[in-house]
């Protein structure tokens, strides 16, 4: 391994959390943006628990070479509960300031972002977070990296889905992430043609179901697809699909998307916002900006205080639910 020389102006950059289509691409625009700013940049694997650990490699111009169409992260990510300890935290601080890394980047979603909080409110460094999460649930930005690939796998997926139910006569009910919000589930059964979406921001009624697909099978409808949000309630999608079976006059089948959400070559978009964002994070730490998170509204970026941000989640707008009803008659 290149050996790390201690000097200053050294940017930390790091995953933290789930990791999102998009990650390599932004990490990609930090190292980058940073050389124009005769920057160096220290890549810490493993999140915060790396921090801890003192596990960082130097990034070079070409070691971010040929990764912006990659999913996943080169750096690895990961759940640190030992960071949110004062303790760990300060660990974490002592080996940054041992290495001369002085400004920080956190790519993740809202834990990372209250992680990286605490630490620029405890200690003498500036950190920049960028929003990769697929739930989309983040306050202060309209999208965050990962969330459009993650749609669109879902989508690809259920369209081949849509042949089966189609084929078969039945009702599929598929659950997709976006943890305690319907962010996901509202964008894909919008785009996949759904008949129904079950998501934690509208109450649901199963007999507004039972009668949507009884009045799909009586125009001639041969298959239908519900999209349910993974915690609309814990585990509701399988406790829906026995709810559901006995009061419609078509099999009900089930399928979780899971993990494959996260997986997969980031489409165009989360590679172009990664690239913007990871630049824009660089940029602000040059002009001493801390404690700030990046993001886009109507297409402006913007820095948005981790005070705007911590504790906070943003729900999904259920007035899509109204279109979605209309379009599958």
């Amino acid at each position: 391994m290149e050996k790390i020389r201690k000097n200053t102006g050294r940017i930390g950059v790091l995953c933290s959390g789930g990791d999102a289509p998009g990650m390599n691409a932004c990490i990609r625009s930090v190292v980058r943006t940073a050389y124009r700013y005769k920057a160096e940049v220290i890549g810490i694997r493993n999140g915060f628990q790396g921090m801890i650990a003192d596990d960082v490699l130097p990034l070079s111009l070409r070691s971010v070479g040929n990764i912006i169409q990659r999913g996943g992260t080169i750096l690895g990510t990961s759940r640190s509960k030992e960071f949110f300890t004062r303790d760990g935290r300060r660990r974490a601080y002592q080996n940054l300031e041992r290495l001369g890394i002085d400004q920080l980047v956190v790519l993740g979603g809202d834990g990372s972002m209250n992680g990286a909080a605490e630490l620029s409110k405890e200690f003498s460094i500036k950190v920049v977070g960028v929003p990769c999460t697929i739930d989309n649930d983040l306050e202060g930005t309209d999208f965050s990296i990962g969330f459009h690939t993650a749609v669109e796998t879902a989508v690809q997926s259920i369209d081949k889905i849509r042949d089966t139910a189609d084929s078969h006569g039945r009702v599929f009910l598929i659950e997709v992430m976006g943890k305690n919000t319907g962010h996901i589930a509202l964008e894909t059964a919008l785009a996949c043609g759904a008949e129904y979406a079950v998501v934690p921001e509208e109450r649901f009624k199963l007999s507004a179901l039972v009668k949507k697909i009884e009045a799909g099978v009586r125009r001639g409808k041969t298959g239908s697809i519900v999209i349910v949000s993974e915690k609309a309630k814990p585990g509701y999608v399988l406790e829906l699909a026995e709810s559901l079976a006995p009061k419609i006059s078509v099999d009900v089948r089930t399928m979780i998307l899971g993990h494959l959400q996260r997986g997969g070559s980031p489409a165009s978009f989360d590679r172009n916002l990664a690239s913007r964002f990871g630049a824009m994070a660089v940029e602000l730490l040059q002009k001493s900006k801390t404690r700030v998170m990046t993001g886009i509204r109507c297409d402006r970026m913007q820095a948005v205080p981790f005070s705007h941000i911590v504790g906070r989640k943003k729900p999904a707008s259920t007035d899509v639910l109204e279109l979605i009803d209309s379009l599958s008659v």
